[in-house]
């Protein structure tokens, strides 16, 4: 029904209007009661053959909500009853900030893909906080930290350290977010002596708290191999916690819309199914370099349950939805489940 009959009609609303239109919607309809029982019964499947533990948490099943969708942490609380086994938050940022000018959010439907240049649009450290302090239920609830637009990048390490201190009693886990193709010269915080100088402050933060909580670095598809293994290296030796593969994309490849219609869109942030054999690449280049040794959260191109099992046999741990829930509806992380646990049956016979 999703695909043949609401799709449609939301895909006839501006990109960015018809996320809000779905929250607010969702938002409404838990307020009925039983609600919450019904979702859970309609997406959730719970069998402990699908729980993970990674770096000391126990997911539920291998399937989250990437970052980008619930960037005030404003929704986590519905979408805990949707399937997931966590759900990341943010991009998050000390001070709240508008983002890039709209419109900043586009579909390649005939790809499956978005092209988005949002440009880090959230409310700030402190709004994040006071939805995180409504928290109503036990999902894994991760912070995806960036600094803010107007930070140089020579001051960028305190906006990772403001907001990481900022967020750390209300989140589970924390990804270091230096990859986004939409802050101007982010990208340049990729390389290995920005990255040292960032994690290694954020290592120090995190040894002066009671409690430690992992933290991940979460990369960029269009890094060639000399680049990531300086990534690796320096996962490595500061023993961060996991690796999120991957962000979105620059290039425009793998595509059948032409090129005046990518041209007239112009920057951004390509995902979906296009990113899909890129992301595979990068995460099995790793899980093969390292022998297994990183934790790898896999994002990008998830469109099916193949997809996402050939995340997993690449080398990924967890695996993240963004673009395909929003083409493939609020079943697709059910159908993953059931196809992973179908698997795992199958192999123990």
């Amino acid at each position: 029904m999703y695909k043949h009959l609401i799709r449609p009609l939301l895909f006839l609303i501006d990109p960015e209007k018809v996320h809000k239109l779905v929250v607010i919607i969702i938002k409404a309809i838990f307020f009925l009661p039983g609600i919450s029982q019904l979702f859970d019964k309609l997406f959730n499947i719970s069998n402990p053959k699908l729980k993970r533990t990674l770096f000391g948490l126990e997911f539920a099943n291998p399937v989250g909500l990437a970052a980008g969708f619930d960037k005030n942490a404003s929704f986590y609380n519905e979408f805990s009853h949707m399937g997931f086994a966590f759900i990341e938050i943010g991009t998050v940022t000390p001070k709240g900030q508008m983002g890039n000018a709209k419109p900043r959010l586009f579909r390649l439907k005939s790809d499956k893909a978005l092209i988005n240049r949002m440009g880090f649009n959230n409310f700030g450290a402190e709004a994040a906080v006071k939805q995180l302090k409504k928290r109503k239920t036990k999902i894994i609830i991760g912070g995806n930290l960036g600094k803010n637009t107007c930070t140089p990048n020579e001051e960028a390490v305190g906006d990772y350290v403001y907001t990481f201190n900022t967020l750390y009693d209300y989140v589970d886990y924390f990804v270091v977010n230096v990859s986004c193709p939409n802050i101007s010269d982010l990208h340049k915080l990729q390389d290995k002596d920005s990255l040292m100088d960032i994690l290694g402050s954020l290592l120090n933060a995190r040894s002066a708290k009671q409690q430690s909580k992992p933290i991940l670095l979460k990369i960029s598809p269009d890094l060639n191999f000399v680049q990531l293994d300086e990534v690796i290296e320096i996962v490595t030796t500061l023993k961060i916690d996991g690796i999120v593969a991957t962000n979105t994309t620059t290039g425009r490849y793998h595509l059948s819309i032409n090129e005046a219609t990518i041209a007239k869109i112009g920057n951004g942030g390509m995902s979906g199914v296009p990113l899909r054999d890129r992301s595979t690449e990068i995460i099995r280049y790793i899980a093969q370099k390292t022998a297994g040794s990183i934790p790898i959260i896999g994002v990008g191109g998830i469109l099916s349950p193949a997809d996402a099992i050939e995340k997993l046999e690449a080398g990924a741990s967890l695996i993240q939805l963004y673009t395909g829930f929003i083409y493939e509806g609020p079943m697709l992380a059910k159908r993953i489940n059931k196809a992973i646990l179908k698997q795992i049956q199958v192999l123990q016979k």
